[in-house]
């Protein structure tokens, strides 16, 4: 009786699992899931923690053991959807951008998603001119520190806080002028709200880069936003296609297509290239679940979409949950106390560390010469996923930005399983505001590519350029990064020949299927009312005597004449 109890306990305990949701703050939340919970539980557990009602917007990620991100699925099993060995780590982010931030109804809600675009602007996913910078910064020193206080806050406290990968002097200054002169008085949840109205104006609002290859191989990053499909590449956003305008998601092993129906019935292809297969169908999955979240009137009109095509079964995926107008109409209708709201800015955080905890992970460096040598290191890294050689300026944007690595990335971003942290801007290869030393970088990679530099140009770079042997060592380090790359248009046409081997094994499959069928009804004696009713038909006789048996009499001709010539030999 006593064996039975424990190996009964045993199974029990077997059946959970220990799950760690790393929060928004870089907090966690631990709890115990059965075996069998899917995921909306987990995720309803997580909302009631965070006193949340408008949870729509959000969701858990989690990576699984390819280093592949995934969002998790509410109507599955979340052991199941894993794959990995427990305790279990997955991370709690904004999944859908609000349209507008500032018309959410409650503050929790707001002071979440703030939190993500603080996130996005320190990861380098939020491009923006020097001057939107310091001002979105200034925004969040005033909601962590408060009103400037010249006994609290000595000369040079903005350097404390890292709001972005990197930054320069001038910009720090910027910072804490806009902090002391004009946001005095505001109070945290006003700072927040400001900084999302601002954050809101920007092209790469809510921007979740997916790096990809155009048909010509250059790199290029895909992303959906609330109003609609972004194309990316280098610091200029080549593409942006409404969402009214998507007619059809679609992909084929790393191939992603885009069906774009645009005025006067002119229909556009785009085509990309995922770097794995798993990487192209999450990309897939992320796009049919924002196009049904932004552009649908109600959640009865989305259907199950699958990505095959007419002959072949392939992914079959619907997203489950509210759409953006009725998440919008639900929080209307709210009406409760405002929840309490405990703000982490004082908190160790291992996105933006606080004033209080010493100096900041690196800063730009404060010698010329230095800077450009740490600039083209990091250039080369980023080189790796981007393969742009030169620094590219955005025609939206008036100010210069430099591609960077996340090299000052905390070393448990690098190595923890948990999306948010372990998609380092050197992956996702979105700059990061800088307001010097670009052009030192943008001189060195047009001589590293051959390319003149104009005479006002080589004096403000003559102070810090390299010599000729190190511009030839990371000419050919550039080169070598530069190769390797496939070949989209082979890639292309190996992928029409299997359409067309495709198409011609279906055409003989049903011949074949539809001989037999002629077979049974004029050879065999099945008594079957079907067959039947067919070969009374006066079509059908006039078939069989005028050409079926003077066929199947001429083919008899030539077995038997074949089998005596195999005879006589």
């Amino acid at each position: 009786m006593l064996s039975r109890l424990m190996s009964g306990s045993s199974r029990s305990l077997e059946r959970e699992y220990s799950c760690t949701v790393r929060l928004l703050d870089d907090s966690e939340y631990t709890c115990t899931i059965q075996r069998d919970a899917k995921g909306q539980y987990l995720f309803d557990l997580l909302c009631h923690h965070l006193n949340l009602l408008e949870k729509d917007y959000f969701g858990i990620r989690f990576v699984d053991p390819d280093k592949q991100r995934h969002w998790l699925e509410f109507t599955k099993s979340v052991v199941k959807q894993l794959r990995s060995q427990p305790p279990f780590t997955m991370c709690f982010r904004v999944k859908f951008y609000p349209a507008d931030p500032a018309a959410l109804k409650e503050e929790i809600t707001r002071y979440l998603v703030f939190l993500q675009i603080k996130r996005d602007l320190y990861h380098g996913r939020l491009l923006c001119k020097t001057s939107d910078a310091a001002l979105l910064a200034a925004y969040i020193l005033q909601a962590e520190i408060g009103d400037y206080d010249p006994g609290k806050h000595p000369e040079g406290y903005s350097s404390k806080f890292q709001f972005f990968p990197k930054h320069s002097e001038k910009l720090e200054r910027k910072i804490a002028e806009i902090h002391k002169t004009e946001l005095s008085g505001q109070t945290p949840a006003t700072s927040e709200l400001n900084f999302l109205r601002k954050a809101q104006t920007l092209e790469t609002y809510g921007v979740d880069p997916h790096p990809c290859k155009d048909v010509s191989g250059n790199a290029a990053f895909l992303a959906f936003t609330p109003f609609g499909f972004v194309v990316l590449q280098g610091n200029k956003r080549v593409h942006f296609i409404k969402w009214n305008e998507v007619t059809k998601l679609k992909f084929e092993g790393k191939t992603f297509y885009l069906y774009v129906s645009q005025k006067e019935e002119k229909k556009i292809i785009l085509t990309y290239f995922a770097p794995t297969p798993e990487a192209c169908k999450h990309l897939w999955k992320c796009g049919i679940e924002n196009q049904a979240f932004y552009k649908l009137e109600k959640s009865s009109q989305v259907r199950t979409v699958s990505s095959s095509n007419l002959f072949f079964k392939g992914s079959r995926f619907r997203y489950s949950g509210r759409v953006a107008k009725e998440v919008m109409e639900s929080s209307a209708k709210i009406k409760r106390e405002p929840p309490e709201i405990h703000r982490a800015g004082m908190v160790p955080s291992r996105s933006c560390p606080s004033i209080t905890h010493g100096p900041r992970l690196s800063s730009v460096p404060r010698t010329r010469r230095r800077a450009v040598h740490i600039s083209i290191m990091e250039g080369l890294e980023s080189l790796r996923d981007s393969a742009h050689s030169t620094p590219v300026r955005a025609s939206s944007h008036g100010d210069t930005f430099l591609p960077h690595a996340s090299s000052r990335a905390d070393s448990n971003e690098r190595v923890a399983v948990i999306a948010g942290e372990a998609y380092s801007p050197a992956d996702s290869v979105l700059p990061t505001p800088v307001a010097e030393h670009s052009l030192e970088l943008m001189l060195l990679s047009r001589q590293i590519n051959g390319a003149t530099c104009s005479i006002e140009e080589e004096k403000e770079s003559e102070a810090s350029t390299p010599t000729a042997a190190e511009l030839e060592a990371l000419g050919g380090e550039l080169r070598a990064l530069c190769q390797g790359h496939g070949r989209p248009e082979e890639e292309q046409v190996n992928k029409f020949v299997l359409s067309v081997l495709r198409l011609l094994l279906v055409t003989m499959g049903l011949l074949f299927v539809l001989l037999l069928l002629l077979i049974i009804l004029t050879e065999s004696d099945l008594d079957i009312a079907f067959f039947r009713d067919i070969r009374q038909t006066p079509e059908f006789e006039q078939f069989h005597y005028q050409y079926f048996c003077p066929l199947r009499r001429w083919f008899a001709c030539k077995i038997r004449s074949v089998v005596s010539l195999l005879i006589d030999t």
